[in-house]
């Protein structure tokens, strides 16, 4: 039962739940965003529904670019809105500034106290 208990409890399956459970949430936002576009483009432009679009009989190819339509917006939603900004925080984040000061890495230490020695060294 310990072993349950310590998967259940375990932090990353915790995040993963928290994480699909936002992302659902968040899938009926980016849903409904994207009919509110596509309304207004059927206002601009006339009806960008093209389930009844039948060229040379295909009766499939209607629904796919309605489809395709939704895609497209639906990804440019996802990459404004969510991509575009966390990169552009991400970047501020991982900015150094000028009054941070910079720490050598465990090569560069290594490499230091590798000269002073060397240098007490009688020749």
């Amino acid at each position: 039962m310990q072993g349950f208990k310590d998967f259940i409890f375990r932090g990353n399956l915790i995040e993963l739940a928290v994480a699909f459970i936002i992302g659902g949430a968040f899938a009926t936002v980016v849903q409904d965003f994207t009919k509110i576009v596509i309304e207004l483009l059927a206002r601009l432009g006339g009806s960008p529904d093209f389930n009844s679009f039948k060229p040379g009989g295909l009766v499939s190819v209607g629904p796919f670019l309605t489809g395709l339509v939704a895609f497209i917006i639906l990804a440019a939603v996802v990459y404004f809105g969510l991509v575009k900004p966390y990169e552009v925080f991400s970047a501020r984040l991982k900015k150094p500034t000028a009054d941070a000061p910079v720490v050598p890495s465990t090569e560069d230490l290594l490499i230091e106290i590798r000269d002073l020695l060397a240098a007490q060294k009688p020749a």
